[in-house]
């Protein structure tokens, strides 16, 4: 059997305000490519679905047309919720839905309910497991602590109880959202952890023949059979040198016998810069980044004017600024240096020494305006400069 494994579609989701959904949908052509090219059997989706629980119109749209484009192609369809998702939004009809080969598992009720497959080498057993919510599943599934890790031992439990009633020929395969210990998560997930603890340890998953785990956007291989796929798309700076896509997973008769990632469409490239703003723009070694989506930070001793502005002439794609100084950081003046001296000459020293030069004319006077503004009798403290 031929497995797709991609997870983390946040249909809907923007990028620094840029949308994705045309992207997102350059994706999912992609997607129906490697279905047909590849000629596989079985796409599974490890949750995040939508970037939140009540999606736009337009994202929806858009799963309604990846969901029947995929019912339509030679593969079946197992998908997962993730904890972006609203269980009972993407589970609706899931009942009638399953007729068309695309199974959608939101409830905690069917852990351990499988979704049955054959190949030329026997059954397939695809366990979905959505999200679980320490504090949903606690009580009604009599857990011993709240946490991930005790929501996903028990999830497994239940695997393992309907595996055990199966023929030893029967594989097994495991989709599960959730952050696997050994894994190195960025900036664009949501923080799923409770209590300050979301780690669950990758024995979680011991014996299973493969394990397709959704959440972190970047790709992981924990094990040969326990591997994240990530994104399809980057979602924040902290990805720029993610590689996005999807495992394409070969599954013999005795479990796994290669894995391949297939690498997903860059919409368009991201870079991050740094640097003096006069330095960035004429290094001639930046050209190959004019056309990316660019976050810069600056480290002019003084925050230029216009900024964003002149760098958007050469970089028109730049969606965020940053200002990281490397003057001094704030202090205070040694007395010895104030004793006897007005408050404008110490206000002007000290902006000499926070930013290495002296104010503008223009800066002057409105920082002597505001000196007298705050002195008790301005009479002390005579003249502007």
């Amino acid at each position: 059997m031929r497995i797709l494994h991609t997870s983390d579609w946040h249909l809907g989701r923007s990028f620094h305000r840029e949308g994705m959904l045309t992207h997102q949908a350059a994706y999912v052509d992609h997607l129906l490519d490697v279905v047909a090219s590849e000629e596989v059997d079985l796409v599974v989706v490890a949750g995040d679905v939508y970037d939140r629980a009540l999606p736009h119109v337009d994202a929806v749209r858009l799963a309604d047309e990846t969901l029947a484009r995929l019912a339509a192609s030679r593969a079946r369809v197992v998908l997962t919720s993730g904890n972006h998702d609203s269980a009972q939004r993407l589970g609706f009809s899931s009942r009638l839905i399953d007729a068309a080969g695309v199974f959608i598992r939101t409830d905690p009720r069917t852990v351990g309910t499988p979704v049955m497959l054959e190949d030329e080498h026997g059954p397939v057993a695809v366990h979905g497991i959505p999200y679980l919510d320490p504090d949903a599943v606690r009580e009604p599934w009599g857990l011993p602590g709240r946490s991930h890790e005790s929501a996903l031992t028990e999830a497994m439990r239940r695997v393992r109880a309907d595996l055990a009633g199966r023929s030893a020929a029967t594989r097994s395969v495991v989709l599960a959202h959730a952050f696997v210990a050994g894994a190195q998560p960025s900036d664009s997930e949501r923080d799923i952890s409770v209590g300050g603890v979301s780690m669950v340890p990758t024995s979680v998953f011991d014996g299973v023949d493969y394990a397709a785990l959704g959440h972190l956007h970047g790709r992981h291989t924990l094990t040969e059979s326990v591997r994240y796929s990530g994104s399809p798309l980057a979602y924040s700076f902290s990805e720029t040198d993610h590689r996005k896509g999807s495992w394409l997973v070969d599954l013999g008769p005795r479990g796994v016998t290669s894995t391949t990632f297939v690498e997903a469409p860059v919409p368009r490239r991201l870079a991050r810069l740094r640097g003096r703003l006069e330095d960035l723009l004429v290094d001639p070694a930046l050209a190959a980044h004019e056309d990316a989506w660019i976050q810069v930070t600056l480290t002019d001793t003084a925050r230029p004017t216009q900024a964003m502005d002149r760098l958007r002439r050469r970089f028109p794609h730049t969606l965020v600024l940053g200002f990281e100084s490397v003057a001094p950081g704030l202090g205070s003046l040694p007395a010895a240096r104030t004793h006897g001296r007005t408050d404008h000459d110490i206000a002007r020293e000290f902006m000499l020494e926070l930013r290495g030069g002296p104010p503008e004319p223009d800066e002057a006077a409105l920082l002597f305006r505001a000196v007298d503004s705050c002195c008790d009798d301005p009479d002390l403290d005579p003249g502007v400069g």
